[in-house]
């Protein structure tokens, strides 16, 4: 990719976290969702990095190989023309000197944001504050070197432990670890399976900060959090697992019944075609 365009790219996905209104991003998992994703007009795209790595054929949790996961964005970054941020797990690494080499990787991909997030691989425990800032500070300094003012997105994990009660102390660490990130270079805080409207709204006033969240059944709509002071939706799996929930029922269809109405579908073969006539 030409360095202006990723340059402008990255100008243009910053300015979309001004908090003047949400941005709506779309988790692609193959260069087919994001050319819909892009087709459909949204201003960007998020990568998944669950249905990215099913796509290929792993399981998540940084068991897909990055190589095989750099390849994947670069073919999303090659066929959109929007800003593309990727969703680098943990980071692809134990070190902050590795999580910088894998920002300048997907950087190189033609990705213009990350995702990064403070537990270990797998939904594994969180990290200690320095220690999860530390990369962010390695990633905000790999995009520096690189000239590219990528959008940083630190992934608040505490909601992701599971563990009931002590609703209090939870906010009170996702506000000193947000703090912590945005101090080392993140631009945008995601605290993930937080979805209570009263707690987001007390995160938002605590950091002051585009706070990201991620969509599903359940989470307030988007007049809701645009009133709760949210800058930022995406919906993590949730397209590409509603993908593989329509495959699955036209297939059990299919099975039970003997017959193969259920394989009609609204978005054709031509439909498909039509997405990459001029990729």
């Amino acid at each position: 990719m030409d360095k202006q365009v990723q340059v402008d790219r990255a100008q243009a996905l910053r300015r979309m976290h001004d908090r003047s209104t949400i941005l709506l991003l779309p988790n692609a998992w193959d260069a087919g969702s994001a050319r819909l994703f892009a087709r459909r007009g949204f201003a960007a795209i998020a990568t998944t990095s669950a249905g990215m790595a099913w796509s290929l054929g792993y399981a998540d949790g940084e068991r897909a190989p990055l190589a095989e996961v750099l390849a994947a964005i670069a073919r999303m970054t090659r066929v959109v023309d929007l800003p593309v941020t990727a969703d680098i797990e943990t980071g692809y690494g134990e070190t902050p000197a590795q999580v910088a080499a894998t920002v300048r990787a997907v950087i190189a991909a033609g990705a213009v944001g990350v995702n990064i997030e403070d537990g270990a691989p797998g939904h594994g425990a969180l990290r200690p504050p320095a220690v999860a800032a530390a990369r962010v500070r390695a990633a905000r300094e790999a995009a520096d070197a690189a000239g590219v003012p990528i959008v940083i997105n630190a992934r608040v994990d505490n909601w992701m432990q599971h563990e009931e009660g002590a609703a209090a102390p939870r906010l009170a660490d996702a506000v000193q670890r947000a703090k912590a990130y945005l101090a080392a270079g993140a631009d945008c805080i995601y605290p993930i399976g937080l979805a209570d409207g009263a707690t987001l709204a007390a995160l938002v006033q605590a950091i002051d900060a585009p706070v990201n969240v991620a969509a599903g059944p359940g989470v307030p709509g988007l007049a809701e959090l645009t009133r709760l002071g949210v800058a930022r939706v995406s919906t993590a799996t949730r397209f590409a697992t509603l993908a593989l929930a329509a495959v699955d029922r036209a297939a059990v269809a299919m099975q039970e019944s003997g017959r193969f109405d259920g394989l009609a579908a609204g978005f054709t073969y031509a439909d498909a075609q039509r997405l990459f006539e001029s990729a």
